[in-house]
């Protein structure tokens, strides 16, 4: 068969393709409008992690799993934004990774904000701003992203999806390796990059700034400066790649949580969050996770913060397997609120693999 019969091939099959591809949008657009009638959120995550399982299964090669989810979640992007010009807040200036986990999730067909801070990024969707927020909450390496876990205290706001990036490192700059004297990045990024630093650039000083982006924008402007940040900030700033992949562990990802004003229905394959606060009394925090214990409840994290109200009190943070509104966890929950002094449920969610 010779290269213009295979392409040929290839053409006819394109030509499928869009109509198939309208054909759905044109079914999008009437979900759209029964969804408007009811009520009903246009976004909706439990529909998105369904698809997305469902598409999984349909393959068998040479396309994987994961190009297949990367193609759907354009299609799912625009059809979005054909429903309604959804808003995403999410903190740091364009290229930070909180920028590249939005993406991840919504798409690049979506509009979105960037935010100053974590705290903004709340304001924004609580103000009705923007439609969902994006913020970091925890790194495989550097633990809790505190911040979000405050804000999340005092916040009505709900955690209806989640984010996996997988974050890779890179030094940046416009000089020489040898000439590089000065070294820009965000906190978190320079303890998950700690011991290469030390062995690559003992000499160099460290400069803290809020993002990954603002240190590629620094880098960019200063001589015999570098940052550490991502790809995409390379490409923004038009810094050169010196060195990639310069995190400790191979293994580094940080989790965000997508927050909007209600939590996403029940999949089947969940997670949810909450957060509670004991009395001070002995073997308290034991008796608060015993009604998991006894309706065989995973709790798959655990995390303590001062409450910020009084001395030696501290709210607790706890992920657990399953939905707030399936029967078993429902029950545990109740029996938590009985005996601990607060209980906010913060949000179920699809657990993204």
């Amino acid at each position: 068969m010779g290269l213009k019969t295979l392409r040929d091939k290839i053409d006819a099959l394109d030509r499928k393709i869009v109509k198939l591809l309208n054909s759905r949008t044109r079914i999008i657009l009437n979900i759209a409008k029964e969804k408007r009638k009811s009520g009903k959120n246009i976004y909706v995550p439990e529909r998105e992690s369904q698809i997305l399982r469902r598409i999984s299964s349909f393959t068998h090669g040479p396309l994987n799993k994961e190009a297949l989810k990367e193609i759907y979640r354009q299609i799912m992007s625009s059809s979005l934004q054909l429903e309604k010009s959804l808003r995403i807040a999410y903190m740091g200036p364009e290229a930070s990774f909180s920028n590249l986990a939005a993406l991840k999730k919504f798409g690049s067909q979506v509009g979105y904000a960037s935010c100053a801070s974590i705290a903004d990024v709340f304001l924004e969707v609580e103000r009705g701003s923007a439609d969902y927020g994006v913020v970091p909450i925890e790194n495989s390496i550097e633990g809790a992203v505190t911040y979000t876990l405050d804000v999340l205290v005092d916040s009505d706001l709900k955690i209806c999806s989640q984010i996996i990036l997988e974050v890779t490192h890179n030094l940046l700059s416009n000089c020489a390796k040898g000439k590089i004297k000065k070294i820009y990045s965000n906190p978190n990024v320079f303890g998950q990059c700690r011991g290469w630093l030390k062995e690559n650039f003992p000499s160099a000083e460290q400069v803290e700034v809020s993002s990954t982006t603002r240190a590629a924008e620094a880098a960019s402007k200063e001589k015999n400066s570098a940052c550490i940040a991502s790809l995409l900030a390379a490409e923004a700033y038009k810094l050169r790649v010196a060195a990639s992949h310069i995190e400790d562990s191979p293994n580094n990802i940080t989790r965000f949580f997508v927050i909007g004003k209600i939590s996403a229905g029940k999949t089947g394959h969940d997670k949810t969050s909450i957060l509670f606060s004991i009395k001070d009394r002995v073997g308290a925090l034991h008796d608060m996770l015993m009604p998991f214990k006894k309706n065989k409840i995973n709790l798959t994290k655990i995390e303590s913060r001062p409450s910020k109200k009084k001395a030696w009190d501290y709210y607790f943070f706890v992920d657990l397997k399953g939905h707030k509104d399936e029967p078993g966890v429902a029950k545990a929950l109740l029996e938590l609120e009985n005996k601990c002094k607060f209980l906010k449920i913060l949000g179920s969610y699809p657990i993204e693999e």
